[in-house]
């Protein structure tokens, strides 16, 4: 901090990076009052300096070499938005161990590498700001680390992926195929060409193993996440779903109970009485449960040029806050809790089968003792013909049974000759049953 002028390096200047210099240009009056300094652009990392842009920087701001930007003793803030692991991983270590702050939007990066990098931020006492990382502007972060900090968090449900919800929202909302929803979610632009990442749950896992790592203090891997994404869910699912009071999103969910941990992302019945339920489009939230503050839910856009952007600023203001109090360091805690998952046994939940049968007498006295046998009881039963009548669709919602029971009961209905096939197995949440 130099005269009074707080100077920033921004590694990218793509999607989120315009954003950035957008807001720090033309809220300086606001960012002023707020932090008491000024806030200036001083290096702009970027691959192509012919590039044209439609931002206005100073001549000799840009640059294509990393070192002007963590080797500067000039710049106090280092802003990632390039993506990805690496190099931005070697380029945040190097700027730490140069003394610089750090405020990145990288969720992969903090996912995978988020301990070490918060590590070496005590190390050192530097901050260390993810925020955009998870939810876009949702300050779903700040609140896990400020506004619960003397709270006891149980639970965190969310919807953070708007590609994904958007697609279910429009298979509810209008019945329609998988297949034909995704084709024009890729023609908007909120899904990717290759949407592997967002459709099969990757991305979201990523911000629920952050999100585990800070609400329950643990250094949660992304190996730790049980994962399973969209591109099964049919239009069928979703219509059973309604019919019994529910709507499918792709929930990530991280639970505690008695110091055991579960983290998954998976498509979920979420009981329609629920406030995620009625989340849709391309918005996201996040629901969490603390032992003394009870249920909250942060709500808003999960992505875009301003919103992230947006978020990315709110943790430079925050650095800056910081540095001027010269508290710099201490609001970066590393993961101080032993982990210790829980095993299938231990994880308990309702759920949703939907089983192709035979048409036929005794079939459902059939599945009736095989759930009986594995200590599985039935909530609600749906029968529909089906195959022009030669066999019958009977959906099941159970109530709470363990995930160890409920595969083991899967695996007894696919050798059973009159099961012709178990079409869907979800988890639910939400409804009469706790």
């Amino acid at each position: 901090m130099k005269n009074s002028k707080v100077k920033v390096g921004l590694m990218g200047l793509g999607t989120v990076g315009t954003g950035v210099v957008r807001i720090i240009q033309g809220h300086q009056e606001d960012l002023q009052k707020q932090t008491g300094l000024s806030i200036e652009i001083a290096k702009v990392l970027v691959q192509n300096v012919e590039k044209t842009r439609s931002l206005k920087l100073a001549e000799g701001i840009v640059t294509t070499d990393a070192a002007d930007l963590f080797d500067n003793p000039e710049i106090d803030v280092i802003v990632e938005v390039i993506g990805g692991i690496q190099p931005a991983k070697e380029y945040i270590l190097k700027a730490l161990d140069n003394g610089k702050h750090i405020v990145t939007a990288n969720k992969d990066l903090m996912a995978l590498h988020g301990a070490e990098i918060l590590s070496k931020a005590q190390e050192r006492g530097c901050d260390v700001f993810y925020e955009a990382s998870v939810a876009g502007g949702i300050p779903i972060l700040r609140a896990l680390v400020e506004g619960f900090s003397s709270d006891r968090i149980t639970k965190m449900m969310g919807i953070v992926n708007g590609t994904t919800n958007y697609i279910m929202t429009k298979m509810s909302q209008e019945g329609a195929d998988y297949t034909e929803v995704l084709k024009e979610a890729q023609a908007l632009g909120y899904a990717e060409s290759d949407p592997t990442a967002d459709v099969e749950g990757h991305d979201a896992a990523r911000k629920m193993a952050i999100l585990g790592t800070l609400g329950f203090h643990v250094d949660m891997s992304l190996e730790d996440v049980d994962c399973k994404g969209i591109s099964k869910v049919s239009a069928e699912d979703i219509a059973y779903a309604k019919k019994l009071g529910y709507e499918i999103k792709l929930l990530g969910i991280a639970q505690r109970d008695d110091g055991l941990i579960e983290v998954s992302v998976q498509p979920t019945l979420v009981h329609h009485t629920h406030p995620l339920a009625s989340v849709n489009g391309v918005f996201n939230a996040v629901y969490v449960h603390g032992e003394a503050v009870g249920e909250t839910m942060f709500y808003g856009p999960g992505a875009g040029e301003l919103p992230t952007a947006t978020a990315v600023v709110s943790d430079l203001v925050t650095v800056v806050k910081n540095m001027k109090l010269g508290v710099n360091g201490r609001g970066s805690v590393a993961p101080y809790r032993e982990k210790r998952l829980k095993s299938d046994e231990q994880i308990v939940s309702k759920y949703f089968l939907r089983l192709i049968v035979d048409d036929k007498r005794g079939v459902l006295a059939q599945i009736t003792r095989i759930l009986a046998e594995h200590d599985v009881s039935l909530e609600q039963v749906l029968q529909q013909p089906y195959n022009g009548g030669t066999q019958s669709e009977i959906i099941l919602i159970t109530h709470h049974a363990s995930r160890k029971n409920l595969f083991a009961v899967r695996e007894q209905f696919a050798e059973l000759e009159s099961i012709f096939e178990v079409k869907s197995l979800y988890r639910v949440e939400g409804g009469e049953e706790k």
